[in-house]
């Protein structure tokens, strides 16, 4: 089945563009563009299970956290940055920001809203939130800076990162009209695409 964010990604990324994925898991994602669009792509991921993974599907990948720090990126200039559901799982998700976009052109990144309808309702009925773009527990999750559409619109006009698109997904991760009309109640997960003034 093919991921919608999948789709997403590729439609936004360039042929032979040269990639860097921060939290990239087993690489898959990579993978399909090298496939497909001819990228040059290398990963960084902290988990040893997907980086094994990574190295068995023949994708370049540096075992790194990325709170730790990406200093020795920036001499590197890459097209494009992929942050795709980790963005939130960040110390400092703001500062790491502005070094990925440093280092590259743009920057695509996906966010789990707080604010979608159903977020809301489990808070009011008292209980952390279990969606599709946040299924784990409050117990199980590494999300340590949710955020509402609204807040990181916000925290991208604060920081002056331009938001080149945005697409904004309903409870089944798909394109959906009716939560583009009012993302920050209707949307479950917003993808954007950054780019540095």
């Amino acid at each position: 089945m093919n991921n919608p964010i999948t789709d997403i990604v590729k439609n936004w990324i360039q042929p032979s563009s040269n990639i860097i994925d921060f939290g990239c898991g087993d690489g898959s994602l990579l993978k399909e563009l090298r496939d497909q669009k001819q990228t040059v792509g290398y990963g960084i991921e902290i988990d040893p299970i997907g980086i094994a993974l990574c190295l068995d599907k023949n994708i370049s990948v540096i075992e790194k956290n990325i709170d730790d720090g990406i200093d020795e990126f920036s001499d590197c200039n890459f097209d494009v940055a992929i942050m795709a559901s980790s963005i939130q799982c960040l110390k400092e998700p703001n500062i790491a920001l502005g070094k990925i976009l440093n280092l590259s052109n743009k920057c695509i990144v996906t966010i789990p809203n707080l604010g979608y309808w159903r977020c809301r309702l489990a808070l009011m009925l008292g209980r952390m939130p279990v969606t599709p773009s946040l299924p784990s527990s409050w117990y199980g999750t590494e999300n340590i800076h949710l955020c509402t559409i609204k807040d990181f619109e916000d925290l991208c006009d604060a920081e002056g990162f331009i938001i080149e698109d945005s697409i904004h997904l309903n409870k089944e991760r798909k394109q959906s009209k009716i939560a583009a009309i009012a993302p920050n109640l209707l949307s479950s997960e917003g993808v954007y695409l950054l780019a540095r003034k």
